[in-house]
């Protein structure tokens, strides 16, 4: 049985799409979105909350059962609760999706979403709203594909990808991250780009060198006590210590049951939202990027072509999806409220064909084969620098 496999950095030769008209396509982008925009109104309210009120109740349900014993159930319950919470509340109310939706209280918007004491009601999380708002919200929209790109898979991983350990374990690695990843990558990564930033405006000088998973969890160290305090003993004290502390009047196993299924639930909501978000620009149906887009035009065909789309259709299927199912929608247009992707999405595949330019669209479970190909070095991205 083979143990290894070779690392393939070579990606497929620079494709070229020289009968796309990037102009013309950006021009009919731009008259779906101002007719997506124009549109908005009381049902994309309506709509906020019916998914809203889904995942609640789907907490509510998992913290209902989940005192009577551990069980996959109230674990799986919590876990979905958990993701709406992050995938489709805070990610598409952060990035302003529903600023101009009437009737949104001032909460559900993107400046006051999760900021103060609400973070503890909006968004309770590893990861930090204000550190997720820098590194999602500007450096990966803004650069995404490109080697600059904070989330962008293929470098991420190169490490793993070039070293010469058995295949087994690579696979092993990939497991370990994706049950973890949330507190691994994600917490670490936008906490340590939040506060760079923070030091660049304020004049100060480079502080971190080494890896974010290594500075991150090492209390001896400022950045290190400073990762501890603002995101990781905030999170784990309200979700391991003052929930089960709540059910103390039904007796000592009642605590140690939502204990345990707050633990489980937490693995379940990394091993979710990693299938759901790690995949959305990984494959070596993809392309990444040099550098940055030289026109409005050209940054369009780029969100295109390097984003991939799961099944779409209907709000149960998006709703377990996490609406990331509509990738290239939601890159194309990020401030749009999650009823317009799934009206935009049949037109905007459309248009593609139209012009020529490729829609990636597979279940998530290919998907996900192909993300983990990238990750242990099986399969390259392509590469455009010129597009």
């Amino acid at each position: 049985m083979t143990t290894a496999v070779a690392y393939r950095r070579e990606a497929p030769p620079p494709a070229v799409f020289p009968d796309i008209d990037e102009e013309a396509f950006a021009r009919d982008l731009q008259a779906l979105r101002v007719e997506l925009e124009s549109s908005i109104g009381p049902e994309d309210h309506a709509h906020f909350r019916k998914i809203q009120r889904w995942g609640r109740v789907c907490s509510f349900l998992g913290y209902a059962t989940s005192w009577l014993m551990p069980n996959p159930l109230s674990a799986l319950l919590i876990a979905q609760g958990n993701t709406a919470r992050w995938t489709m509340m805070a990610h598409h109310v952060t990035h302003r999706g529903y600023d101009r939706v009437p009737g949104m209280p001032e909460h559900s918007t993107g400046k006051r979403f999760a900021t103060g004491w609400r973070r503890f009601i909006d968004w309770p999380d590893w990861i930090h709203p204000e550190a997720w708002r820098h590194e999602h919200n500007t450096l990966h929209h803004g650069r995404t594909g490109e080697t600059a790109d904070p989330d962008l898979v293929e470098e991420n991983t190169e490490w793993l990808r070039r070293s010469s350990i058995p295949l087994w374990a690579k696979y092993g690695i990939v497991a370990f991250f994706a049950c973890t990843w949330k507190v691994t990558y994600y917490a670490p990564n936008t906490f340590f780009e939040w506060r760079r930033a923070e030091r660049r405006r304020a004049g100060g000088a480079e502080e971190f060198g080494t890896p974010p998973l290594v500075t991150a969890f090492n209390p001896l160290t400022p950045q290190g006590r400073d990762f501890w305090r603002t995101c990781l003993l905030p999170y784990a004290a309200l979700r391991f210590v003052l929930l089960p502390a709540l059910f103390a009047p039904l007796g000592a196993w009642a605590v140690l049951s939502v204990f345990a299924n707050s633990v489980l639930a937490e693995l379940l909501t990394n091993l979710q939202s990693f299938m759901l978000i790690a995949p959305n620009h990984a494959g070596d149906d993809l392309y990444r990027f040099q550098g940055r887009s030289d026109s409005h035009a050209t940054f369009a065909v780029r969100q295109v072509v390097g984003s991939a789309n799961y099944a779409t259709g209907s709000d149960g299927i998006d709703f377990l999806q996490g609406f990331l199912n509509y990738q290239i929608e939601h890159h194309l247009w990020p401030t749009l409220p999650m009823r317009k992707y799934q009206q935009a999405q049949p037109r905007v595949k459309a248009l593609c064909e139209k012009h020529g330019v490729p829609y990636v669209q597979e279940s998530i479970w290919r998907r996900v084969g192909k993300l983990v190909d990238i990750m242990v070095g099986r399969a390259s991205m392509r590469s455009l620098p010129t597009l």
